[in-house]
């Protein structure tokens, strides 16, 4: 359904040091630079942060978030860490197992430093 996603940013080299780290843990290369924008290509879409064309600040959407795929609990607590250690801020509840509509997910959210909610998603097998 998406193509990519983008989101902005004012402070682009401390965006692209921390999606690089971020993305790290899911096999995700480091971000392209173009222009005023990153960009990280996968074969499954892409991800991107941008300095705002319109010359006026960032600002995050309120109620919005980024989910990112994961293949195990381990990598989004590998993606949690990293992120934290990246100017990161943990929020929501910690990474851990929820339960819902959508079966067993192992859930870690953050905030990326210039406010976006980010989360690391991994869908758990069926017991």
């Amino acid at each position: 359904m998406f193509s990519h996603i983008m989101i902005g940013t004012n402070h682009l080299e401390r965006a692209k040091a921390f999606y690089d780290a971020v993305l790290q843990p899911l096999g995700v290369p480091p971000g392209m630079v173009d222009r005023h924008r990153v960009f990280w290509r996968t074969p499954t879409g892409v991800f991107s942060v941008t300095l705002p064309i319109d010359g006026q600040p960032a600002t995050v959407g309120n109620g919005g978030t980024i989910g990112f795929a994961c293949k195990s609990a381990a990598e989004a607590d590998a993606w949690h860490a990293a992120g934290l250690a990246h100017g990161g801020a943990t929020c929501e509840d910690p990474p851990g197992v929820r339960e819902g509509a959508a079966g067993r997910l192992y859930l870690a959210y953050l905030r990326d430093p210039d406010g976006n909610k980010i989360c690391a998603l991994y869908r758990m097998p069926k017991a």
